[in-house]
């Protein structure tokens, strides 16, 4: 087992207090968005054995010996990485309106931007690794998102009365062809270059959801969405498409799954994220970050569809295990207060973070580890079985 360090992403939508709260580190007043834990090239942990050393990151690990690391049914599965990615996220305003893509999608793309020679680096660069990136979020708060498209009849009811001329629109759009088509035409008529609409025409249906929401307003969460939206990024074609989309909110211990081509944002809130490991994300909107409309459209799924809610299942009492529709991750929640040692899921390769409390980490043959609130592991496949006893709180994110 090693101690796990996390790389920090100080982007602009990020909390500047839950992500230093809930790790127990220094508060700096820079905006800290996501704390990653894994071994993407982008932003990779690093080992520490117990007794220092400078460590080793968690790449260079895998490629001493993958079979030993990874497990042989993983390595097979995946090659010779880790499959996964663990976050934490802290959404203190909206993130952008974004398509992860799927994996074929990823592979092509990757390949032509490294055919033109845009460095993987490159701010307007879209595929900065070859994988899909369906994720699952946790939450740890009450969470806010926009994830997935409304039934086309109901969000024919929300623009109804709006008399704003872009709601009229959409409206006349939508009822005329409530299908994934109908759907289609208008989310790319909002967003595309040459047919989005004006900054006036968007603060029009604004100004028309903030007048209903004041009046007492039949559909009061999407017309706050709207509000909300319009006041982080004015007249961004993204505050119309929301009316377009699911809200959902989560309570703490509650879980979201978001599929490959699945449009999504992230309003509010701090949760744990796990996923494919990628750094792959199509913006078209809400966000000062690079926008390729283009992209995103070309990888969206129209189909309206209910969120994806993951109910846990029981593991031997102590343990909740999320298991997404995926084979790259699961996320299991272990609480513990008895002092008795509880085993934890999983054989392959893990990565441990403890959320609150103070516990021991015991593996089937290589010891123990002490862990803290804000403390993380890894634990090779080698490692063998685990168990944790203590008081606290400890997620895991493992390879099904």
């Amino acid at each position: 087992m090693y101690r796990l360090t996390n790389a920090i992403q100080n982007y602009a939508w990020g909390s500047a207090t839950a992500i230093p709260t809930l790790l127990g580190t220094p508060a700096t007043g820079e905006p800290v968005a996501e704390a990653w834990f894994g071994a993407h090239a982008s932003a990779p942990s690093y080992c520490v054995h117990e007794g220092g050393g400078p460590g080793l990151s968690m790449p260079e690990v895998i490629a001493r010996d993958a079979t030993s690391v990874l497990g042989a049914d993983v390595e097979a599965r995946f090659g010779a990485g880790l499959p996964y990615l663990l976050k934490v996220i802290a959404a203190e305003t909206p993130l952008s309106l974004q398509v992860h893509p799927h994996i074929d999608r990823a592979r092509e793309g990757y390949a032509e931007e490294d055919a033109a020679g845009v460095p993987l680096d490159a701010p307007h660069r879209n595929y900065r690794d070859r994988n899909h990136k369906p994720e699952l979020v946790y939450a740890l708060t009450r969470f806010e998102a926009l994830c997935g498209f409304r039934a086309p009849r109901r969000a024919v009811e929300l623009l109804d009365g709006l008399k704003a001329p872009l709601a009229v629109e959409l409206r006349t759009v939508l009822a005329e062809q409530p299908t994934p088509a109908g759907i289609e035409r208008v989310f790319t008529r909002l967003l595309r270059p040459e047919t989005r609409p004006t900054a006036e025409q968007v603060g029009l249906l604004a100004e028309a959801c903030a007048a209903r929401l004041a009046a007492g307003s039949p559909s009061p969460r999407a017309d706050r969405t709207v509000v909300t939206l319009q006041q982080a990024y004015p007249g961004d074609p993204g505050v119309a498409t929301s009316l377009l989309l699911n809200p959902v909110t989560l309570q703490p211990g509650d879980a979201l799954f978001v599929p490959a081509g699945g449009v999504h944002a992230y309003l509010k809130g701090l949760g744990i994220e796990v996923m494919a490991s990628s750094d792959n994300v199509l913006r078209a909107g809400l966000t000062p970050k690079h926008v390729d409309v283009d992209e995103l459209l070309r990888n969206v799924d129209y189909v309206a569809a209910p969120p994806i809610r993951i109910a846990p299942e029981k593991f031997h009492g102590a343990t909740r295990v999320y298991y997404a529709p995926v084979d790259d991750f699961e996320l299991s929640v272990t609480r513990v207060a008895d002092g008795q040692a509880h085993p934890l899921p999983g054989r392959g390769p893990r990565i441990l973070l403890c959320l609150e409390g103070s516990m021991t980490a015991t593996s089937e043959h290589d010891g123990s580890l002490a862990l803290t609130r804000g403390q993380a592991a890894f634990v090779p496949a080698s490692d063998g079985a685990l168990t944790v006893r203590g008081g606290g709180t400890l997620v895991q994110a493992d390879v099904p």
